[in-house]
Formats: C-alpha cells, sequence, structure tokens
C-alpha cells in the first residue's frame, strides 16, 4: 500500500494545477477549432497537442526543459532553422505572377504592414512592453506565422507561446475580422469598380523575379535574408520548370515534416507559469488591433492611390485588405466580400492576389527591419 501511495505522490495526478487544467481547456479549443471549423488545422493541431504535453507534470516535455520536446525547440526555432524552411515551402507554393502583373499592387502589399509598427509603438509606449517585445507582438499584424515566430525566437522568446497563437488565431479568423473593416471603409460605388485584365507575364520574368528579388532585398536589409532569400529559393524552384522533384518535396513532404516539429514546440513553450499572466491577454489584443490597422491601411492607401488614377483604372479599394500575408485566404475573403456586395458582377480573386503575395515580402521585410534597429 505504501508503494502504491508513492507512486501515485509521484505522478502527474498528484502535481497537477489549477493552470494546467485552464492550459489542457486553451488546448482543446484550439484542436477544437482546427476540426471543426478548419481553423488553420496544419498548426493549430501540433500547437494545441505541444501545449497539452507541456502541462503534463513532471513528464518533462515543455519547449524549456530537457527532453525531446526541448530537444526540438533548441535545434529547430533557437537556432532558426524551422522557420525559414517553411518559407522555402511557401515560396514553392507561392505565385507572383499576379504582382508581376499588376506591380502597383506591391504598395498595397506595403501599405498592409500599417498594423505591424502602430501595435509595436503602442505596446512599447502605452503599455510597458519593452522594445523587443513590443516589436514581436507587432508583427502579428503581418499575419504571417512563420515570420511572427522567426522574429519572436530572436528579440523576446519568452513571449513566443502567446505571439504564436495570436498570430494563426488571427490568420483563421480573416473571413470574420476582415469584412466589417472593408465595409466600414469603402463605399458601394468604390466596391462595385471592375479592374481590367492584369498584363500576363513572361516565364522569363517569372524566373528572374526570385532572383532580383532576394538580391535586393537581402542587400537592403541584410535581417532579412533568411527569410527573403528562401522564400525566392523556393519560388525560383517552382518556376524554373527543371526542378520538379526538389519543388515536391520542398512544397510537399518537407514543409509538412517542418510544420509538424515547429507546431509541437511553439505550443511546448506554453507552460501555465509563462502563459497565464495579463501579459498574454495584452499581447491578444494588440494583436487584434495589429490585425485590424493592417487591413484598413491596405484599403485606405488603395483609396489614395486612386486620386491620381484615370477613371477606367482605378483600383478596387478591397483588395488592399488582402495586403496581410495570410495567403490565399486573404485574397478569397475579398473575393467574396466583394462579389456578395455586386451580386457576382464583379470578382477581384486575381487582382487580390496581387497585394496578398506581396504581403509576405512585406511581413518579412518588416521583421528585417525589426531585426536590423533592435538587433538580434
Amino acid at each position: 500500500m505504501e508503494t502504491f501511495l508513492e507512486l501515485l505522490r509521484q505522478s502527474g495526478f498528484a502535481n497537477l494545477a489549477w493552470g494546467n487544467w485552464v492550459m489542457f481547456a486553451v488546448a482543446g479549443i484550439l484542436i477544437f477549432l482546427a476540426i471543426t471549423k478548419q481553423y488553420e488545422p496544419l498548426l493549430l493541431i501540433p500547437i494545441g497537442f505541444g501545449i497539452l504535453l507541456a502541462n503534463l507534470p513532471l513528464a518533462e516535455m515543455e519547449s524549456y526543459g530537457d527532453g525531446i520536446i526541448a530537444l526540438i525547440y533548441r535545434s529547430g526555432i533557437k537556432t532558426e532553422l524551422l522557420p525559414p524552411i517553411i518559407f522555402m515551402g511557401v515560396g514553392v507554393l507561392t505565385d507572383f505572377r499576379p504582382l508581376l502583373g499588376r506591380p502597383l499592387t506591391f504598395l498595397l502589399g506595403a501599405a498592409a504592414q500599417l498594423g505591424i509598427f502602430v501595435a509595436a509603438l503602442g505596446g512599447a509606449y502605452l503599455l510597458g512592453f519593452s522594445f523587443k517585445e513590443a516589436a514581436s507582438i507587432g508583427i502579428i499584424g503581418g499575419a504571417d506565422g512563420p515570420t511572427s515566430i522567426f522574429l519572436t525566437s530572436k528579440l523576446a522568446p519568452h513571449l513566443l507561446g502567446p505571439v504564436a497563437v495570436a498570430a494563426y488565431s488571427y490568420m483563421s479568423l480573416v473571413p470574420i475580422i476582415q469584412p466589417p473593416i472593408m465595409r466600414m471603409l469603402t463605399t458601394k460605388k468604390e466596391r462595385a469598380i471592375d479592374m481590367p485584365q492584369a498584363r500576363p507575364v513572361s516565364k522569363t520574368a517569372a524566373i528572374l523575379f526570385p532572383i532580383i528579388t532576394g538580391i535586393l532585398a537581402s542587400l537592403a536589409i541584410p535581417s532579412a535574408a533568411p527569410l527573403m532569400g528562401m522564400l525566392m529559393f523556393g519560388n525560383l524552384l517552382r518556376e524554373c520548370g527543371v526542378t520538379e522533384r526538389l519543388r515536391k518535396t520542398a512544397g510537399g513532404a518537407l514543409i509538412d515534416i517542418v510544420t509538424i516539429f515547429l507546431g509541437l514546440a511553439v505550443g511546448a513553450t506554453m507552460g501555465a507559469e509563462h502563459f497565464l499572466n495579463y501579459r498574454t491577454l495584452l499581447i491578444l489584443v494588440l494583436g487584434a488591433v495589429a490585425f485590424g490597422f493592417s487591413t484598413a491601411g491596405g484599403v485606405v492607401f488603395a483609396k489614395f492611390i486612386n486620386l491620381f488614377l484615370a477613371e477606367g483604372k482605378k483600383l478596387n479599394p478591397c483588395i488592399g485588405a488582402a495586403g496581410v500575408s495570410a495567403v490565399p485566404m486573404a485574397a478569397r475573403v475579398v473575393q467574396k466580400f466583394v462579389s456578395d456586395e455586386t451580386d457576382g458582377d464583379v470578382n477581384p480573386l486575381m487582382a487580390a492576389m496581387g497585394p496578398n503575395v506581396a504581403g509576405v515580402i512585406g511581413s518579412a521585410m518588416a521583421a528585417g527591419v525589426f531585426l536590423t534597429l533592435l538587433g538580434g
């Protein structure tokens, strides 16, 4: 009997605290939303299960411990390995032709990073976060999970769990968050603007784009090179037409494997002692602010550009909302919103893909700016 009682005292059951139960509930919510609502399931399910593992007492399954998850965290995230590899896969899966066909929409992708800097400044000057912490929170506004993880792991690794959950949660909530902002900032006439067909893009241009952009972006902001270099390398694999095996691997099995490890390791940073505090709530609020301002920034800047464009060449301002980096979800949300508002007469999906893929570049460059100014 004494042996049984001793085993019970040393078991996880005897060491469960209320915080562990709260985190089990958080993990359950993420997994439930991923399965029933299909909100970013490829990341939220590994993150949710990682939270469960991190909150098992005495199991040593936290990212900050000494177990297998800690090994993944130290070798994959602390070394900055996994996020750039995901960016390589994103490059393989991204078609930059809509951007090349309408180069003007690159400006919308840049404008849609507004929320990153608004939230970062607000966090630093109004809410008492350090500049590095505020930058890590602000990057949520780019709606780019790998970039958020990459930047936060360098500047504020203790905030990695809340920042990653906020980033992927708001990415999954794009269909809920963006339509009201687009409706508020545009008129019925503006939503009915039907944009002309984009100019065709040659194969040569599609091949040269990742080479030239990767070089110029990395020379301009060297800190962004790990993300931009891998993104553009992946896109070159896609466009060159002679590396089919590499393209399939980078855009398939490799990105899937890395996603599993990344999600588990990020989720396992969220032990109750690290997550359950008022700063987590502030991060979630700031993330929402960042995302809202990013959406608004793209829409308002499109309206500004229209002041200088002739009739027949004006942009549908709603495509500016797609300038956040949630590819291709944001473009699809714009398409559905505009189509519903115009009874199917206007369908700007391909036009919205231009700023949408530009947003991938924009968020990576914003992260590079923060790293340059604040140091890694």
